[in-house]
């Protein structure tokens, strides 16, 4: 398994649809990457990109950027979109706290954050997603008013992500702590991950979470 995930590693990085640390990208992702100017939406920590593939399919008008510190897991992802003439997504391996260093302030219109790792210890706080560290991250490169959305199956890093966007100044859009109990729900958030399979299938529930700054 490890041999293999090292091998998917390497061949990633061939992919003509991903990218790791670019260096000169900066500002420049509609203009080099797409070759258009439609709205560029990313999905961090996307891992083998369930959700920006079913994303760039259902809204082929917006361009998809998964990303992920994990070549093995985005190479999943990458060579699904390769295989299916996908021209609107695209891959980026880097870590996600040096966002800033790949994106332009003002070039992304949205950001997803699905199933993240809660960090449910004190100590590790800061490697949240939604920490106020994160938080400040994602405002630097959005959009004013663009949204950020979060699904979690985890009630702790839910609360604590409306706590943590109210004390940065954000504004809670929606809140659902039970989002399959709804009656309606919209394309946008009826896509299931892996994880969010394996969450249902042993009775969890899945909270949604959209603000914006």
């Amino acid at each position: 398994m490890a041999k293999k995930k090292r091998e998917h590693s390497i061949e990633l990085l061939t992919f003509k649809n991903a990218l790791k640390n670019p260096p000169d990208l900066k500002g420049l992702w509609n203009e080099k990457i797409f070759k258009n100017d439609r709205p560029i939406i990313l999905e961090l920590g996307c891992g083998k990109a369930d959700y920006t593939l079913a994303l760039a399919k259902r809204f082929p008008n917006n361009n998809y950027i998964g990303v992920d510190r994990k070549g093995a897991r985005l190479w999943r992802g990458a060579r699904t979109a390769l295989e299916e003439n996908m021209t609107n997504v695209f891959f980026l391996l880097i870590l996600i706290q040096e966002i800033n260093d790949y994106f332009e302030a003002g070039e992304v219109d949205g950001i997803w954050i699905t199933f993240p790792d809660p960090y449910p210890k004190k100590r590790h706080e800061k490697h949240r997603l939604t920490s106020p560290l994160f938080l400040k991250r994602f405002q630097n490169i959005l959009k004013a008013g663009a949204p950020i959305r979060l699904k979690t199956d985890d009630p702790d890093l839910y609360a604590y992500s409306i706590e943590k966007v109210k004390e940065s100044g954000g504004f809670i859009r929606r809140a659902i702590d039970d989002l399959y109990a709804q009656d309606n729900i919209d394309d946008l958030l009826s896509i299931k991950t892996y994880y969010e399979h394996k969450h249902l299938a042993i009775g969890r529930k899945i909270m949604y979470l959209e603000f914006n700054f």
